[in-house]
């Protein structure tokens, strides 16, 4: 995980301090949410290793833990990953269970709109958890595709951009919420689109992890879209 490790001098505070920042978001969610982060909870709570960032353990054994079926273990788990909670450091293999890694720099930049409820100390205690941020002149390019020939630069919120929202959120919407939702339309000329991400984490995240799904959903209504390029 990026975020400062919660070991060694101050750890249990650090702990307290994340989990703090989990479950202030949680509560501020609707009932599903708030059914997923408590679930989160019960994982790191119950049998997530701090020093290792490793949580082993088999979906039988979790559905135990959240009474429930191991069929709403695999889709919540799934939910999890999809939001860039957790990730999948060893995939289990002839009957070994799957050993996950916690995402905690997302859940705290996520969380980070509702730290004021616990209180200005908090607040300056848990920025310190996050990685340094990258200067606000950060660009993140990701290019895609042929060259051809580019349309003429659009509005702010054209009616490609809405589109493309739209179609991003019915294609997943766990996804949709927890990424795309975050990011602004800045401008669409010669071919490329440009967006505005909130922080230099979430525009690495996306580059990383979900480039190729929002360009290929973006060329449906950008049809001459060579490259994305997001800025911070």
């Amino acid at each position: 995980m990026a975020v400062r490790r919660a070991v060694g001098q101050q750890a249990s505070v650090k702990k307290y301090d994340i989990l703090s920042a989990m479950m202030v978001y949680g509560l501020a969610q609707e009932k599903q949410r708030q059914k997923l982060v408590m679930r989160l909870l019960a994982l790191i709570t119950t049998r997530y290793n701090w020093r290792s960032d490793e949580l082993t353990m088999g979906h039988k054994e979790i559905a135990r833990l959240w009474s429930v079926d191991p069929r709403t273990v695999k889709r919540e788990m799934a939910k999890m990953r999809s939001l860039g909670w957790i990730t999948v450091k060893r995939q289990g293999a002839r009957g070994r269970v799957s050993t996950y890694g916690m995402c905690f720099d997302n859940l705290l930049e996520t969380s980070r709109p509702h730290w004021p409820a616990i209180g200005p100390d908090f607040e300056e205690r848990a920025a310190t958890l996050l990685p340094s941020k990258a200067p606000e002149t950060t660009v993140v390019k990701v290019a895609f595709g042929t060259d051809g020939p580019a349309p003429e630069e659009g509005p702010p919120e054209t009616a490609p951009w809405r589109d493309l929202r739209a179609a991003l959120r019915a294609q997943d919407s766990a996804i949709f919420e927890a990424w795309f939702a975050r990011l602004e339309f800045v401008g669409y000329a010669e071919g490329e689109l440009v967006v505005r991400a909130p922080s230099d984490f979430v525009a690495r995240y996306i580059d990383t992890h979900l480039s190729r799904m929002l360009f290929e959903c973006a060329q449906i209504y950008y049809s001459q879209l060579r490259a994305l390029r997001f800025q911070v």
